[in-house]
């Protein structure tokens, strides 16, 4: 039986970059690149026509940004996942993306397996952003609340206490297999949970859920939830 093929779209306005990211992801048998875009506007016309499962993104292109191009292809098919590529290990465009609706964020002198890693976890509904990045996000979004002056009010929801549970775990960065074996479930069971936590928030991804979460007040953040120095 064929492998169902996970589809890709490269965006970046470097050839040289497009060339070996195409090169790598073509030694897999079960991803396929679609196609390749030069900047932001034409990602998002490619992912109109194209449907990828996962876009690799540049942050830095010329007409439209990454930034740009992934709120507009979010906002158009929001089922796509995007794995930001970048140069820049700064907030700015690590809030930026995530705010967009990017579900992956990596630099470009990663590994050619943790790209291979994250276009593989995110077709899964997964999402794939370094530790040290994550936790850069939702310390910021924690501060943010706290700014305002007071606790963030538990706003009504339908959440059980499962999947708040489950939803701590997913904003600590833990995979659906890490989660079950934490939680003594079936990968299946946390794999329902996820999928409701997303549709009762109304998110697309792991990260947003958790950023929801915490502006909520539905989880906090350990005191000792480790960042980025």
């Amino acid at each position: 039986m064929p492998v169902e093929k996970i589809k890709v779209l490269i965006a970046d306005d470097h050839r040289v970059v497009r060339e070996g990211l195409s090169a790598i992801l073509r030694e897999k048998d079960d991803l396929e690149v679609v196609g390749e875009a030069r900047d932001g506007q034409e990602a998002v016309e490619k992912a109109r026509e194209l449907q990828p499962d996962v876009i690799l993104m540049d942050v830095s292109m010329p007409r439209m940004n990454g930034v740009e191009a992934t709120r507009a292809i979010k906002r158009e098919s929001p089922h796509i996942g995007i794995v930001a590529l970048t140069m820049y290990d700064e907030e700015k465009y690590i809030f930026d993306l995530v705010r967009a609706g990017a579900t992956g964020y990596l630099l470009k002198d990663s590994e050619s397996t943790q790209i291979i890693s994250a276009i593989r976890s995110i077709s899964k509904g997964e999402s794939l952003i370094h530790p040290s990045v994550a936790s850069k996000i939702l310390a910021e979004f924690s501060l943010l609340s706290e700014g305002k002056g007071k606790k963030p009010a538990r706003t009504g929801h339908d959440l059980t206490e499962r999947e708040i549970t489950v939803l701590r775990l997913v904003a600590d960065g833990k995979t659906n297999k890490e989660i079950a074996n934490d939680l003594d479930l079936s990968e299946k069971t946390v794999k329902n949970h996820v999928r409701n936590i997303f549709h009762k928030l109304q998110v697309y991804d792991r990260t947003q859920a958790a950023i929801l979460a915490i502006r909520k007040g539905l989880i906090e953040l350990d005191p000792q939830h480790p960042t980025a120095g």
